[in-house]
């Protein structure tokens, strides 16, 4: 089914003008923005976009997203940013997001963004299904087993 790795996703995004705050590097809410656009452009182009999930009775709807500010992107930069799944189970997932400068891999921000799957009858959280549970198991069972061990949270 998938066109690409459903795990993980990287692309190259510029930095443009209408991004950039009075400081003169990418607003904070952006990176937000970004996180979001990356992480449908990786659904869609792995196959699990709007149209499965609607044909799956649900949809993702974002409960947290956490951010860390490294250092600021500029005009003119070119980041990569890389999406990966960490985890798919019960009514949730969870991903996170990495963006460098592309010019020298230089860290920019790390978001982690908590999902809940939830039906498009009632809008409730439901299970997720099981198809993509399936498809995650792995690193589903590696952060399980890296929070056991560091006692952080998946």
């Amino acid at each position: 089914m998938a066109h690409v790795d459903p795990l993980v996703y990287t692309a190259r995004w510029p930095v443009r003008s209408y991004e950039i705050d009075q400081n003169g590097h990418v607003n904070n809410a952006v990176y937000l923005n970004y996180a979001e656009a990356l992480t449908v452009e990786h659904a869609e182009a792995s196959g699990y976009g709007r149209a499965w999930c609607e044909a799956h009775g649900g949809a993702w709807v974002v409960r947290r997203h956490e951010i860390e500010y490294l250092r600021p992107a500029k005009m003119g930069d070119e980041l990569d940013l890389t999406v990966r799944v960490e985890l798919v189970m019960g009514v949730r997932g969870v991903r996170r997001t990495t963006m460098a400068r592309a010019t020298d891999g230089a860290p920019v921000t790390h978001v982690r963004s908590e999902w809940v799957w939830v039906r498009l009858a009632d809008s409730r959280p439901a299970r997720v299904p099981s198809e993509l549970v399936d498809v995650a198991a792995g690193v589903t069972a590696d952060t399980l087993a890296r929070r056991s061990r560091d006692g952080a949270r998946a």
